[in-house]
């Protein structure tokens, strides 16, 4: 009888017993590939979505020269980033991601290590998700005006935001399968979509900006009299465009082999996305009929007026769609990965509310109220843009750097660790210190840089609120934590013992 029981229990897969050992029972449906598991990043990532919704933002700061060689600059900082992060995931396999993965690492205070952590990682998740499908309503907004004079005023953008992310909210709701079918699908919409925007624009023009013009023309609309601040401040357009790609790692609990594919989902979104995202910039900018008819179009959307102008009204509003329709995928896949992040954190007690949030809806198998959670705290984010012009600016700021501080702890935690690191199937090996090194760098670089003004002369329309919804947010969990969180909060929590997690999935299997 004995043995029976023990067989009852035991986990039938190696990812399974490999959860169990981090003290998690499965409770959501482990049915995304390798590959799923990689689209969810590369579509947040969204080369069609960060590339072309910051455009006019790097046409006005440092202009084509800044556009082009910014992108793969920063793309191969962003790989140390994901490589160091990378190695981690492979140990640690679990929705938690980072904060949880601060937690084990961390040589004492683990627990306001993970704390610390984990909140960072919740602002940036839905700053990234405001950002994202803010981009959205302003592109579907473009096309609406271009097609039935839906005007692009902030009252109407913001309309348009909140009713997409309801539609992300209620496709995240269905369950895991079909964002996963959407995520695989995503994929080669995305590679389609480049493909087909770069050769109609190489193709349908009659004229074309000169190598030089692509490759060394500087523009400076910021009021600012530094080149070399504003061509530091140009980086944005790339740096939030390589955000989100954690996504693998809070989908590990839903992906089989998921210390092997947790880790190639980041990496490989990374190179897929910098191969791919260059060659649309570098076609977009050599496509580029006015610049500042781009810039002054009255859609408010530069690459909208681009596509009209080299390729005509029909098919730039074609275009249009096909980046609308990336930009939905995209901000779709980033509801899906906040609601895991979510959900993971309130498991362990974290969030006010924990109980609410880490709520599994039995028949989906999904954090339903967690989902509804990551939609509503992005609208949120993105209302001061009914009085703040530059408040997307900021949104996409504060995503870059509440996404990529709680990237690098981590990763300095695991350094600190030295020797006493036990890596998983995936790993750096002796590469592993350097790459960490140069990734701690850089996120120190680009998290004072985006905090800096962007405008001069700054003014209450043009102030980059990024530093104060930092502040907010790290001021808040501070005093949550010195208040409260610090005589009960523990760090993850182990469910149980083997016999009660394989109880809590027998649980959920009989509903």
């Amino acid at each position: 009888m004995s043995n029976d029981r023990a067989e009852s229990t035991a986990p039938t897969t190696d990812d399974e017993q490999r959860l169990h050992q981090l003290g998690y029972a499965q409770e959501l449906s482990r049915t995304m590939s390798g590959f799923s598991n990689f689209a969810v990043s590369f579509t947040i990532i969204s080369i069609l979505s960060g590339c072309l919704t910051l455009y006019g933002f790097g046409m006005n700061t440092g202009g084509p020269a800044l556009i082009v060689w910014g992108w793969p600059i920063v793309g191969l900082m962003t790989l140390f980033v994901g490589l160091a992060m990378a190695e981690v995931c492979s140990s640690y396999p679990t929705a938690g991601g980072l904060y949880y993965w601060a937690a084990k690492l961390a040589p004492s205070n683990g627990a306001a290590w993970s704390w610390f952590t984990g909140w960072f990682n919740f602002l940036g998740q839905v700053a990234v998700t405001a950002g994202i499908d803010f981009g959205a309503a302003f592109f579907l907004n473009a096309f609406l005006d271009l097609q039935f004079g839906f005007a692009a005023t902030p009252g109407h953008t913001i309309l348009l935001f909140g009713i997409i992310l309801l539609v992300h909210a209620l496709l995240n709701s269905f369950g895991v399968k079909l964002v996963a079918k959407l995520n695989d699908i995503s994929v080669w919409w995305h590679i389609a979509g480049v493909l087909a925007i770069v050769v109609v624009l190489i193709v349908v023009p009659d004229k074309h900006q000169s190598a030089s013009f692509v490759f060394g023309h500087f523009v400076n609309n910021t009021g600012w009299g530094s080149t070399f601040y504003v061509a530091l401040l140009g980086l944005l357009l790339a740096q939030y465009t390589f955000t989100g790609y954690d996504a693998s790692a809070h989908m590990t609990e839903e992906t089989q082999n998921a210390a092997i594919s947790g880790p190639r989902g980041i990496v490989m979104s990374i190179l897929v996305s910098l191969a791919a995202g260059w060659v649309l910039l570098i076609g977009l900018t050599f496509a580029i009929q006015s610049y500042d008819g781009a810039l002054k179009s009255s859609t408010g959307v530069p690459p909208a007026q681009i596509f009209i102008d080299a390729a005509g009204a029909v098919t730039g509003k074609i275009l249009l769609l096909v980046v609308i329709g990336a930009q939905l995928f995209c901000g779709m896949s980033s509801v899906t990965a906040n609601s895991r992040m979510i959900y993971a954190f309130s498991r362990d007690g974290a969030l006010p509310g924990s109980a609410l949030w880490h709520k599994i809806n039995h028949r989906t198998r999904t954090p339903t109220n967690a989902i509804w959670l990551a939609a509503g705290g992005a609208f949120v984010l993105g209302l001061p843009y009914l009085w703040n012009a530059t408040a997307y600016a900021a949104v996409t700021s504060i995503a870059v750097i509440g996404l990529y501080i709680a990237y690098v702890l981590p990763t300095l935690l695991r350094l600190l660790q030295g020797d006493r690191f036990q890596p998983g199937p995936w790993n750096l090996g002796r590469w592993s210190r350097p790459i960490g090194v140069v990734a701690i760098v850089w996120v120190c670089f680009i998290t004072i840089l985006f905090m800096l003004p962007q405008v001069s002369p700054v003014t209450g329309s043009t102030f980059n609120y990024t530093p104060v919804a930092v502040l907010v947010v790290l001021g808040f969990a501070a005093a949550y934590w010195f208040l409260s969180a610090r005589r009960w909060f523990t760090g993850p929590k182990v469910q149980g013992s083997e016999e009660e997690l394989a109880a809590i999935e027998r649980d959920l299997e009989s509903i």
